[in-house]
């Protein structure tokens, strides 16, 4: 018997419908998928049938063909999990075939038959409205991110006994309601501005940065409060509209970063990594390219912090998200754009930049600092006793 479920592929941050086709048909008892598909998705075929077994479906000895299209897509992730076993007891005729026709099913099976959450519903969720459908079906910790969408209704599914019972009867799928002006917050900072004592012109530097999210340079000895006083430009500014919001939950979605029990990030983000950060990790890239700090800093402050430090190769990667406010990357498979609007804050040491003055040392390739940068430069007060 032939089936057919809708499903979906994450291509960067957008969704790329797939319809999950399963046949049970003459031949050797074997369990075969085909359709580009990543390691993760082969062995989507052990925990299906397992799954299956633990809540009471056996398969029949047959040959079982899952095919995942279109097949020029390569496909990647744990996602598929749930279309199949749903394809698969369509074929068995478990649940009706005809149930299927506008619903996508997104979420990764556990051996007991449980559901479990995957990255990037969001985006998935935004492909299942534009392409029509009328549901999504997808893990109970994902409906809240799913149903922020609005574009589609979200059913919120906890094991496969609960999938079943669903699809075989549909009027009786409970949507998922979420209010999502209600989850925006504030935004905080790691320190309140009003917490920092004198640092004066620094702080009118910080104000004047923010205001016009212009990118700002800290210059001061150590301990004179660069880091604190980058931790409180989150907190001055604006507030965050819902679209910025969902375009930074998306991010981190995709990326497996969203808070547990959180559907919606309310608060600009603070990034601030390592000086020893790489460029992938910094602008994000990979083989299966995925967002870096740059773009989860979005709508954000991203600082680094011991900025002479970080290698020059790292800080010309931030030349083209500086200018164009994106990143894409291109691969065999296709090319990926990721956003990357944010401000940028560094902070070094006033040692550092008297030697600098002095010519003892020289700053790598100064265009790496300045020109397209924009910096807007603090100088600290000598730190008092």
């Amino acid at each position: 018997m032939y089936s057919r479920v809708y499903s979906a592929a994450l291509q960067g941050l957008e969704g790329q419908l797939v319809t999950v086709e399963a046949d049970m048909g003459d031949g050797l008892p074997s369990f075969d998928m085909v359709g580009a598909l990543s390691g993760e998705i082969k062995e989507a075929a052990s925990r299906v049938r397992t799954a299956l077994k633990n809540m009471g479906y056996r398969l029949p000895p047959r040959r079982v063909v899952i095919n995942l299209a279109p097949a020029n897509i390569k496909k990647y992730g744990t996602a598929f999990d749930l279309p199949v076993a749903a394809a698969v007891l369509a074929a068995m005729g478990v649940v009706p075939v005809e149930h299927l026709k506008e619903i996508l099913l997104v979420g990764e099976l556990g051996l007991g038959g449980e559901v479990r959450p995957v990255p990037g519903v969001m985006s998935l969720a935004e492909c299942a409205g534009e392409a029509g459908l009328s549901w999504l079906m997808a893990p109970e910790k994902n409906a809240g991110e799913g149903a922020v969408c609005g574009k589609v209704r979200v059913c919120g599914v906890e094991n496969l006994e609960q999938v079943i019972a669903y699809l075989r009867e549909p009027e009786t799928m409970k949507e998922t309601k979420v209010d999502a002006g209600r989850l925006l917050t504030e935004g905080h900072a790691m320190v309140d501005m009003q917490d920092i004592k004198g640092q004066r012109s620094a702080k009118r530097a910080v104000e004047v940065a923010a205001a016009g999210m212009h990118n700002l340079l800290l210059s001061g000895p150590p301990g004179a409060g660069k880091t604190m006083l980058a931790g409180c430009i989150p907190g001055i500014l604006p507030k965050l509209t819902l679209e910025e919001s969902r375009e930074i939950s998306r991010i981190y979605s995709i990326c497996g970063r969203m808070p547990e029990g959180e559907a919606l990030i309310g608060a600009r983000p603070f990034r601030a990594p390592h000086h020893t950060i790489t460029a992938a990790a910094l602008v994000g890239g990979g083989k299966r390219p995925k967002p870096g700090e740059v773009s989860l800093a979005t709508h954000g402050v991203l600082f680094l912090d011991e900025l002479p430090e970080m290698s020059l190769h790292t800080l010309e990667a931030l030349r083209q998200p500086l200018e164009e406010g994106r990143v894409v990357h291109s691969r065999l498979y296709g090319s990926y754009e990721f956003p990357a609007q944010f401000m940028l804050a560094a902070a070094m040491n006033i040692a550092t930049t008297k030697l600098i003055q002095c010519g003892i040392a020289e700053m790598p390739e100064n265009k790496a600092f300045h020109g397209y940068c924009g910096f807007i430069f603090s100088f600290f007060e000598p730190v008092s006793v």
